[in-house]
């Protein structure tokens, strides 16, 4: 893999970097196809605890490459569907991802960038970052990052920075949620850290657990179904191996074992 470094430390933490800093991480199908495939296979990975998703360089992400969207200008109506499918499907793997996701933004994020801030769970960005849903500056539109800008910023929110491509800074994204959390550029490594640790403090099982129910419970009416749902997730990680140390452990006064020799 040229364009992504793909690292997995002791505690289980993957790092997924995008490695094209003199292209600003501008991504092309060979990148879009080299993070589906390390999604795919870092999914599997049995010791993994949670991914962190990060860009070399000044820039985070300026979106799609030129060069890849002049060649886009010549293909098919079949050839431009096949490489929307293939980013169609890089969003979904890292939205679906199993274990927590920490994304670090620094400089810009533009198009398509903002798609795989969304797609993550938490987001951090250094308080000189600057976004923009630049699509129809381009006569284009944001189409398979829509469905997650609108459950992350809402749609009336969606519909204005779709609309007037302006860009904003990373307090408006704070603002919008966006991303989570605003820090000086010298401390955004600290800040992700911080998440990190905070992450890894939780049950790994409990945390999928989680993932999946919160992803069920967004698109579900709050009716007696939802409500026996909810109710059946409680009691089944109650008894389960995971559940049980950690309610032990806390009535015993020390760590749960997948802390190791960590305190809490």
């Amino acid at each position: 893999m040229d364009w992504l470094i793909t690292d997995i430390d002791p505690r289980g933490v993957a790092t997924l970097c995008l490695n094209r800093p003199d292209k600003f991480n501008a991504f092309d199908d060979a990148l879009i196809g080299e993070l589906v495939q390390a999604l795919a296979e870092l999914a599997e990975e049995p010791k993994l605890r949670l991914l962190v998703l990060k860009a070399e360089g000044k820039h985070f992400s300026a979106g799609a490459d030129l060069n890849w969207m002049q060649r886009q200008v010549t293909q098919s109506f079949d050839q431009n569907l096949a490489e929307a499918e293939a980013l169609a499907e890089l969003m979904m793997r890292l939205d679906s991802f199993p274990h927590p996701t920490v994304c670090r933004v620094q400089g810009s994020a533009f198009g398509g960038a903002l798609g795989l801030i969304a797609c993550c769970d938490v987001a951090v960005a250094s308080d000189d970052a600057k976004f923009c849903l630049s699509e129809v500056k381009l006569g284009l539109v944001p189409a398979v990052i829509s469905p997650y800008m609108v459950r992350s910023i809402g749609y009336r929110q969606t519909r204005r920075y779709a609309l007037t491509a302006e860009r904003f800074d990373a307090a408006t994204a704070l603002d919008l949620s966006l991303v989570h959390d605003v820090v000086p550029a010298a401390s955004l490594d600290d800040k992700v850290e911080q998440f990190v640790n905070q992450l890894l403090a939780n049950g790994p099982q409990a945390l999928t657990a989680c993932k999946l129910l919160l992803e069920h419970v967004a698109t579900q009416p709050l009716d007696n179904e939802l409500r026996h749902f909810t109710a059946n997730e409680i009691a089944r990680i109650r008894i389960s191996p995971e559940g049980q140390e950690g309610l032990k452990a806390f009535f015993d006064k020390r760590p749960p074992g997948w802390q190791g020799k960590r305190r809490v």
